[in-house]
């Protein structure tokens, strides 16, 4: 079970994109960064989750790639103005993965673990189990169980799901409360 008074710099956050961090377009994609809008109090609750853990990252299902939506490049512009746009408020996101692939099989797509292994390639000093994917959709909170990471569920888009207790740890109403209670911790 996870415990947030144990979190320390050696310890990585995980963060899914759509519905964690910015609002979450209904049964579409964000196609362009005048379409991203942080969840209110997102930079701040970040900003915490910086000062606490040693590294944050994204990891991000994208399929509107995959279907010939946007391009890899729109999707890339909009992760550097997010990325550069909570610098700005103290918050340092190291690196952002994002899987295009449409099959559900992919080693990169959530569930699957890939992102988390292409992460650990990355940054050789993660421990998955001093790790903690925060997400807002079952597949975040089995990705992160499949890494081995502790899991925080957001029920910002799907609060009907927190029930699934066997592989959610903690439930929160949004990333400002996580940070709060970290705050707290």
């Amino acid at each position: 079970m996870l415990n947030l008074k144990d979190i320390d710099k050696s310890w990585t956050l995980f963060l899914d994109r759509d519905g964690v961090i910015n609002k979450e377009k209904y049964e579409d994609y964000i196609f362009n960064y005048d379409e991203f809008v942080f969840y209110e109090g997102v930079p701040e609750a970040l900003k915490i989750a910086t000062e606490r853990f040693g590294r944050l990252v994204v990891a991000t299902n994208q399929r509107g790639v995959g279907r010939g939506l946007m391009t890899e490049q729109d999707l890339e512009i909009i992760h550097q103005h997010m990325v550069k746009d909570l610098k700005k408020a103290g918050a340092i996101i190291q690196k952002v993965y994002y899987c295009i692939s449409l099959d559900n099989e992919s080693r990169c797509r959530k569930p699957n673990p890939g992102m988390a292994e292409e992460a650990k390639l990355d940054f050789p000093d993660i421990d998955f189990a001093k790790s903690v994917m925060i997400g807002n959709n079952i597949s975040d909170m089995d990705f992160g169980r499949n890494a081995g990471m502790h899991t925080i569920f957001l029920t910002t888009t799907h609060p009907d799901h927190a029930g699934h207790k066997a592989s959610i740890d903690l439930v929160f109403d949004g990333l400002y409360s996580f940070a709060k209670a970290l705050q707290l911790s």
